[in-house]
């Protein structure tokens, strides 16, 4: 594997809530002139992401996503496509310094209002990244419910040396709440440790709720995902990998829901201890004071 992939921001040239995304077509529009809009607006984007990584001394990952689509069955499903391929050919011909831009895409199987027809679907823009070297960045809420982006890590990275992660918690159609501890984002930390994939990975994490403390959420959210990643780290692969080769299915899932209930808590608890920062639920206390203090004043 490549060295360790580096990004502390994450960046997008949101193309919506425009009078040109009016139709829900963006980079697919048939008009050129609408087109040309956003491509000049992603182009522009990537430039930003350039510039903040120069002055953060840092990697910045500008990542495209779409809106595009069609609300009932298309009669023309090519069309589209080549045209946000041509619409992404120019975008990226633009050079940008590699060392402090990343470019990503990303899918979605459908969104409200493009129910039958996304134009960016994963199979489009897995296609595009390999062919042309760009990110192809994953996002957990933006599958069908019975698909797994754990499953999907392995392929991508047996074509691609870096992959993009967004991790989340899809709710139906909603793919943005907070992180939980659940089995899929567990899942994925898995197998980012089980693959030796965590320095080729940007992983970020994208959610909000507007419904509970932002500060809350953002600590809880970046927490949840840190115990996922300290469990995979416990667990032991290689014991798991020989059981799974020499056909001892049995033995491999007795240990596998063993492990679910080892003392992991202690460890995390050390761990959180190590690094100066509360243990348990005790820094939910820091956030309620700062609420007190700053937010609740900033409102009057």
């Amino acid at each position: 594997m490549g060295e360790r992939a580096r990004s502390w921001l994450d960046f997008n040239p949101s193309l919506f809530s425009h009078p040109n995304a009016s139709e829900g077509l963006t980079l697919s529009h048939p008009d050129k002139e609408i087109r040309d809009f956003w491509i000049k607006h992603c182009i522009a984007s990537r430039k930003i992401g350039e510039y903040f990584g120069k002055e953060l001394d840092q990697t910045c990952l500008t990542n495209i996503w779409i809106p595009d689509g069609y609300k009932d069955t298309p009669s023309n499903r090519l069309e589209p496509r080549q045209r946000l391929k041509e619409s992404l050919d120019e975008i990226f011909a633009v050079d940008v310094d590699e060392q402090f831009n990343k470019d990503s895409v990303e899918s979605k199987v459908f969104g409200i209002g493009v129910e039958s027809y996304t134009v960016g679907s994963h199979e489009f823009y897995m296609g595009y990244a390999i062919a042309n070297n760009k990110l192809c960045l994953l996002d957990n809420g933006h599958y069908h419910p019975t698909e797994s982006v754990a499953d999907k890590i392995s392929s991508m990275l047996l074509y691609q040396d870096e992959l993009a992660l967004h991790v989340t918690r899809p709710v139906r159609w909603d793919s943005d709440h907070v992180v939980t501890l659940n089995d899929e984002v567990r899942e994925i930390a898995k197998e980012l440790v089980r693959t030796d994939s965590l320095d080729n990975v940007y992983l970020g994490l994208d959610f909000f709720d507007a419904s509970i403390n932002r500060v809350a959420a953002w600590v809880l959210g970046t927490r949840n995902m840190q115990k996922a990643l300290l469990e995979a780290m416990l667990m032991p692969h290689d014991k798991l990998t020989e059981l799974q080769n020499e056909g001892d299915f049995t033995q491999r899932l007795v240990l596998m829901e063993e492990l679910k209930t080892y003392p992991m808590g202690d460890i995390w608890n050390y761990f959180c201890e190590s690094n100066d920062v509360p243990a348990n639920e005790d820094w939910f206390r820091a956030v309620e004071l700062y609420e007190q203090d700053v937010l609740f004043k900033r409102g009057k």
